[in-house]
């Protein structure tokens, strides 16, 4: 359980919050007395891993996070570093005694850079820790809750955008689900770098966005987060996959973190379920099983696999392009591990190769031509 500090001590308003992560018991009782011991700085919450340190940061907004690195070094801090650049949170890795500098295991390339990577070896004098702090949050903002984006109409596609922004409009509702072949529906996977990449995506998706679904690998635990994290800073609803429900516009449905897949249960009725628990391409869930379940919908599919170790995504990215699928790839310049859309290259399986910015709006343009099409149709 995490150690909580008064929000007052009696000395005065602290200017900045910090909150120490380890799992050094030792390390964490003397960080938080060097950082409790400063003038302008309280620690408000001392944890010793990563789901901890998750929650606090989410529910107190602190102004810049000590962490160790051995906790950076965790495939599911990219749940965490994603979390810290959107709040402009500020954070310190703890390096082992005498390094210079962290060497992270992972590639980590922030889309926010005010969050950037900075380090100091854990037996570094008081003096050190505290000079480092205030560089760090010297320029740092109030904490606040970040804002939910406002909701805007995106112009038709195919037509071109004017850049005019239609007038804030409330969030809206999910609508009804949709059913039966020829509806939009978007598939996404990603990997190594995905929650950043998934961010950039997800920016340019409308409250009303067609029915998406994504795999994002990530550790068992982290799913609940990271979807939190996605509804934070997207217009559409995001959920985590829990269980069959019908496929619905203006819903985000993110399988990460859970032990079976997610998949499309029922083509004809528009439904999403979980399904088995054997790994498929090395992972659980895997974006394979995802695109896979979706070949009977294909012409009304627009898909996308983002950066990723491994080839994940691929065998089923080229079945969905084999049976009428708008496939993209992300490409090597924009992506942090050009492994799995590298390996959907190689397959012929995407119909466009887009760097990272462009993925969003072409998955949106293509489901809006989708649906244009069958209103025609049904005319």
């Amino acid at each position: 359980m995490p150690a909580l500090w008064p929000a007052c001590r009696g000395r005065g308003m602290a200017t900045h919050s910090v909150i120490v992560a380890t799992p050094d018991g030792l390390q964490r009782s003397r960080l938080a007395r060097i950082v409790d011991n400063a003038p302008d700085f309280e620690v408000i919450a001392s944890t010793s891993d990563l789901m901890n340190t998750y929650n606090e940061v989410e529910e107190h907004l602190p102004n810049a996070v000590l962490i160790s690195e051995v906790l950076a070094n965790l495939p599911e801090f990219e749940v965490m570093h994603a979390l810290f650049s959107t709040l402009d949170i500020r954070w310190l890795v703890i390096t082992a005694r005498g390094a210079a500098s962290a060497r992270l295991a992972r590639p980590h390339k922030p889309l926010r850079s005010s969050a950037d990577l900075f380090s100091i070896p854990v037996d570094s004098s008081a003096d050190t820790v505290i000079e480092q702090l205030k560089s760090l949050t010297r320029t740092a903002a109030s904490r606040r809750p970040a804002a939910k984006k406002p909701t805007y109409c995106p112009p038709p596609a195919p037509r071109r955008t004017t850049g005019t922004q239609a007038p804030d409009l409330p969030r809206r509702s999910p609508t009804a689900s949709t059913r039966g072949q020829g509806s939009p529906l978007i598939l996404i996977g990603a990997s190594t770098g995905g929650v950043d990449a998934l961010l950039s995506v997800l920016d340019s998706f409308p409250a009303d966005c067609p029915p998406t679904l994504i795999v994002q690998h990530t550790g068992s635990g982290f799913g609940e987060s990271l979807a939190s994290l996605l509804d934070r800073q997207c217009r559409a609803r995001v959920e985590l996959a829990t269980g069959s429900r019908p496929l619905r516009p203006g819903v985000v449905t993110v399988g990460a973190g859970v032990r079976r897949h997610l998949v499309i249960e029922d083509c004809a009725n528009g439904t999403l379920g979980l399904s088995g628990e054997t790994p498929i391409s090395g992972h659980v869930p895997s974006v394979d099983a995802l695109f896979q379940s979706a070949v009977p919908l294909a012409p009304s599919i627009a898909a996308a696999l983002l950066t990723g170790m491994g080839r994940d995504g691929a065998e089923g990215l080229k079945a969905l392009r084999d049976a009428g699928a708008m496939t993209i790839a992300q490409d090597q310049a924009t992506a942090v591990v050009y492994g799995m859309p590298r390996a959907a290259a190689e397959l012929d399986a995407a119909v466009r190769i887009m760097p990272l910015n462009r993925i969003g709006p072409a998955l949106l343009q293509h489901a809006a031509g989708s649906r244009q099409e069958r209103r025609e149709v049904i005319r």
